[in-house]
């Protein structure tokens, strides 16, 4: 426990700077920790980011990461569209290799690098973006997800008795996982009276409700996936926390979620 309160500490205190200043400098780290990311989770299944479809699949990545804007300027720079098709034509440049190297990559395989490009990409890239519309937008986010983290945590060591999902997370509760939205709405009101981000309360409680249900079911996906291919954390970047995924799974899905929902406010 007392390295992983180190840690935190240490990784906050480089990181939340980076938050508050925004612009290129964030987005330029939230781009190396999708980075992270996509090599802890190719690692899983045993592929190296160096080899010919971890890099296609790095590329990808970065595509689907960097910000609007800036993507803008490389869809004109190459002449596509739209980045999605630049996506498209290096999935199908993944394909062609299976051809090239006889199977020995696999469809399967493919199929996972392709996933894992969408699911770390996408959930890093509304990161940047929700940075973008506002700094309180992602103080919100993170005050949301390490509220229900802590939350669900001590609520479940204190009061947990029925299992939430003992063949995915022998450790969770249901008592947690209830007591983790509590917490993260009476926090969320906290900061509605220290600085309002909304002219509502129930919206505010119904957002914060749904967005702590979708961060616990993100940690679940991370413990699922962790689970299926045999190991304990995504990485070992991170001492006493494990990897970026381990992390950032949570956000992962609340900040596309919050994104969603605050673009059709």
């Amino acid at each position: 426990m007392k390295q992983r309160i180190i840690t935190g500490v240490i990784a906050a205190a480089i990181f939340i700077p980076f938050v508050i200043y925004g612009g290129a400098p964030f987005a330029l780290v939230v781009c190396a920790l999708a980075i992270v990311g996509f090599y802890e989770i190719l690692k899983m299944k045993g592929i190296s980011i160096v080899s010919i479809p971890g890099l296609l699949g790095l590329l990808a990545l970065l595509i689907l990461v960097i910000p609007e804007t800036w993507s803008a300027e490389v869809v004109q720079l190459v002449g596509y569209e739209s980045k999605l098709m630049i996506v498209y034509g290096i999935a199908a440049l993944l394909l062609i290799y299976i051809v090239l190297v006889k199977n020995k990559m696999t469809f399967d395989e493919v199929g996972f690098i392709l996933l894992g490009v969408f699911y770390v990409g996408l959930g890093f890239h509304y990161f940047i973006e929700a940075r973008i519309i506002g700094l309180e937008f992602i103080v919100f986010a993170l005050l949301v997800v390490w509220t229900t983290d802590s939350g669900a945590y001590f609520v479940g060591r204190k009061l947990g008795k029925h299992k939430l999902w003992p063949e995915i997370s022998p450790k969770k509760t249901v008592e947690g996982f209830v007591g983790g939205i509590v917490i993260a709405v009476l926090f969320a009101i906290a900061m509605q009276l220290i600085y309002p981000i909304t002219d509502s309360y129930l919206k505010l409680i119904v957002v914060t409700i749904i967005a702590s249900m979708v961060g616990q079911m993100g940690d679940l996906v991370e413990s699922a996936i962790k689970r299926h291919y045999g190991v304990k954390d995504s990485g070992t970047i991170l001492p006493g926390h494990g990897g970026i995924l381990d992390r950032f799974d949570s956000l992962l899905f609340v900040v596309p979620l919050l994104h969603f929902l605050h673009v059709f406010a």
